[in-house]
């Protein structure tokens, strides 16, 4: 190679450098002015909603420690679920061995993951609980599967039974109603979006849902027993599992409270069906019922759910880590990406969109001032939040992931809402039963004595639905999510389970 042609070459590599470093200086430039423009615009809309009430500090959100002697969650009985090792490869807890009963971990089924034949209870679907199932169950436990549950030499009734299978959690559930006289619950802070935390709040969830469990079959055998007393209390017990993990911040605590809830009503339904409850156990029932007000939870959880989602993304832009576990056919593994190379504008802009988002649907989806839920206003908001985030756009990425969970979480809020509407109405339809050996010809009849104000239906807010039977009972129902008057008719999925979005709501005997 000649010199001419060298000199060639290092002009034109001299350019081409300087040339790449003009293009990287601009790109830097272009950067730090996208940074900064996020910034300003995320800091600007902040200030702008939290001077008129709104909330995006996690701090706020009452996930301070508080003092373990008052906290239910922090109660002796919740220590095993703390005895526990963090494993980060796996991004979950594992148990650590030790001699002490988890005394926490109830479950009405055998180890072997087996149920009951035939159908369980369900009143959703106007069906009774078959504890001759249930007893048939129990009794071959003793011989088949080592003993799990207490049985008799003797066959008793099926309530007597079960109650005996049961027996195996009483001095675990008297422990748990002691921890329930505690003021305060929470079970941790999650802060920065930390999956440990996270982990942990999972851990007592299905804790709780299985104690739930037992309490509802424990409180229907009960009743079945004449025992309405003992069972007033297992529900009233469920009442406050319900009421701790609706102390919690996060959509998913939420979402096991509903079904908390859930598991609750089917003893309170079957105790009215077959007349099992007082007049004085019929009116706690019914301001316990009455005190729950899952529309406006709907609202405050969303909000926390959003101001989490700000810490998480927060914690991601100081960390410029991601992780996430990757499941790749039975083999799971936790992939950590790193953010280093994006710009702070990125997650700027992604609080900016789920905060404007939030603000234009998800609070306007609920009315909790007139306890109204409009599933046609759901389903629009479907459409333009899908419009909204159809075309790709990087600072749209969280609010994708997110947004779409608004409209599936409120028809879980309004149905249990809905359910819990009828149950209190029935509730004060057996205590007018009981005062006049019928039921009335109309709700109205119930005002003031027993219903100081009669629940409309929150679909419409029109009067809930409501006839006498020739049999002598009675249908009571909302039109339901399809907005539709099917006259009192439910619909059952091909599974056999209730269809939640077509027919009616209705609560009958």
């Amino acid at each position: 190679m000649n010199t001419e042609t060298s000199q060639k070459i290092w002009r034109w590599s001299r350019r081409l450098l300087v040339a790449l470093a003009v293009l990287v200086t601009l790109a830097a430039g272009l950067i730090v002015e996208e940074n900064g423009r996020g910034k300003h615009a995320w800091e600007t809309y902040r200030q702008s909603a939290e001077a008129r009430g709104e909330r995006f500090d996690w701090s706020l959100f009452g996930t301070n420690a508080l003092p373990d002697e008052q906290n239910f969650f922090k109660a002796p009985i919740f220590a095993p679920l703390l005895a526990a090792e963090w494993d980060e490869q796996k991004l979950e807890w594992k148990p650590l061995p030790t001699n002490t009963v988890d005394r926490i971990k109830m479950s009405v089924y055998r180890s072997d993951g087996t149920s009951p034949s035939g159908h369980g209870g369900a009143w959703d679907l106007a069906r009774l609980t078959q504890l001759e199932n249930w007893q048939a169950y129990y009794r071959s436990s003793a011989t088949n599967h080592r003993n799990e549950f207490p049985v008799s030499a003797q066959t008793n009734s099926p309530a007597s039974d079960v109650l005996l299978a049961l027996s195996k959690f009483d001095s675990a559930i008297e422990e748990l109603r002691a921890a329930g006289e505690r003021p305060t619950s929470r079970i941790g802070d999650y802060s920065g979006g930390n999956a440990q935390k996270i982990g942990l709040l999972l851990r007592y969830l299905s804790a709780i849902k299985g104690c739930a469990q037992v309490l509802q079959l424990r409180a229907i055998a009960e009743l079945a027993d004449h025992k309405s007393t003992a069972a007033l209390a297992d529900v009233q017990l469920l009442l406050r599992l319900d009421a701790a993990l609706r102390q919690e911040p996060l959509l998913i605590a939420h979402l096991v409270s509903l079904a908390v809830t859930s598991i609750t009503l089917q003893p309170i339904y079957e105790g009215l069906a077959q007349h099992r409850w007082t007049e004085v156990q019929l009116a706690q029932l019914q301001i316990a019922l009455a005190e729950r007000d899952y529309l406006a939870d709907f609202q405050r959880t969303m909000t926390g759910e959003r101001a989490f989602t700000f810490e998480t993304l927060e914690n991601q832009r100081l960390t410029r880590e991601y992780k996430f576990i990757q499941t790749v056919g039975q083999q799971s593994k936790v992939v950590t990406t790193s953010l280093r190379l994006m710009p702070s504008a990125f997650f700027y802009q992604n609080e900016l969109t789920l905060a404007r988002l939030n603000d234009q649907f998800a609070r306007t989806l609920v009315d909790v001032t007139n306890h109204l839920v409009s599933p046609t206003r759901v389903h629009q908001t479907d459409q333009e939040i899908n419009t909204e985030l159809h075309s790709y756009n990087p600072y749209k990425v969280m609010a994708a992931q997110v947004c779409p969970a608004f409209s599936k979480g409120i028809l879980k809020f309004a149905l249990l809402q809905a359910w819990l509407d009828l149950a209190q109405t029935g509730c004060a339809l057996e205590r007018f039963r009981l005062a006049q050996g019928h039921y009335p010809v109309t709700l109205s009849e119930l005002s003031p004595r027993f219903l100081t104000g009669i629940p409309h239906d929150l679909i419409n807010g029109l009067p809930l639905h409501y006839q006498r039977t020739v049999e002598g009972k009675f249908i009571l129902y909302s039109v339901g999510w399809d907005e539709t008057d099917d006259g009192g008719q439910i619909r059952e999925t091909k599974s056999g389970g209730f269809d939640r979005e077509h027919g009616d709501w209705v609560w009958k005997y």
